[in-house]
């Protein structure tokens, strides 16, 4: 398995733990991620549910790097979840500097490695003459 493979699915892992804090302990996600939030039972399964979406994108991305639709929606949850909590830093004043720049860290390295490995994935091709 090639060594961004093996990122995703520690990133994978990592975000396990958040669905976890979504579902069942919405305490320690307030404090963990969101500061000064209102954030609901509602909003944390939702939030769980999110990530495991992610997570699993993450998993299976890893195991098939060379499937470009997989690749690009693993690629764009990364864009997507760093947007989003930037507008929960910036606009909304809900994550504080610390959290977000722990995610723009595992956000970050994510995005850059995976542009730069954009083509390295591509499926082997064969000739008949083979």
């Amino acid at each position: 398995m090639k060594a961004l493979g093996w990122w995703l699915i520690l990133l994978g892992l990592l975000r396990l733990s958040s669905v976890w804090f979504g579902f069942f302990d919405i305490w320690a996600l307030r404090l963990a991620v969101f500061s000064n939030s209102t954030m609901t039972e509602v909003h944390g399964r939702t939030f769980g549910v999110w990530t495991l979406l992610t997570c699993t994108l993450c998993f299976l991305c890893a195991f098939n790097l060379e499937n470009r639709p997989l690749y690009i929606a693993t690629f764009l949850s990364f864009i997507y979840a760093f947007g989003h909590f930037l507008s929960e830093h910036f606009i909304y004043k809900t994550m504080s500097l610390a959290n977000l720049t722990t995610v723009g860290i595992f956000a970050g390295t994510s995005i850059i490695w995976m542009l730069l490995q954009w083509n390295a994935h591509k499926p082997r091709v064969t000739s008949k003459l083979e």
